[in-house]
């Protein structure tokens, strides 16, 4: 029987194998995904924007039916989600096709 007591031989098991996606915070993801796709964030925050905008004007709204007020709200946040959307695809397009050098 022998044994080895060498200290510099060290074994790894199939365990210690991590996938870096798996490791990545969610803050670090985040920022990788806006690297990504910049107008993702633009988006999100004009939409968190105009619900709180919509929020606030809630008290001031007048003889407008509350349920109108919402549908605009709605509607804007929408067309700015849209907007971003169609500006973050433009901005792919261009760095893919007129961005890149041609080989």
């Amino acid at each position: 029987m022998c044994i080895i007591e060498d200290s510099s031989i060290t074994m790894s098991s199939d365990t210690d194998v991590s996938l870096s996606s798996y490791d990545e915070g969610q803050g670090s993801k985040l920022i990788r995904k806006a690297r990504e796709a910049p107008f993702v964030p633009i988006g999100m925050a004009g939409f968190a924007a105009i619900v709180a905008y919509g929020l606030y004007k809630l008290k001031s709204r007048g003889n407008t039916k509350m349920s109108v007020h919402l549908i605009h709200m709605r509607v804007a946040a929408q067309g700015f989600v849209v907007g971003a959307m169609t500006l973050g695809m433009g901005y792919s397009m261009y760095q893919e096709f007129w961005a890149k050098p041609k080989p």
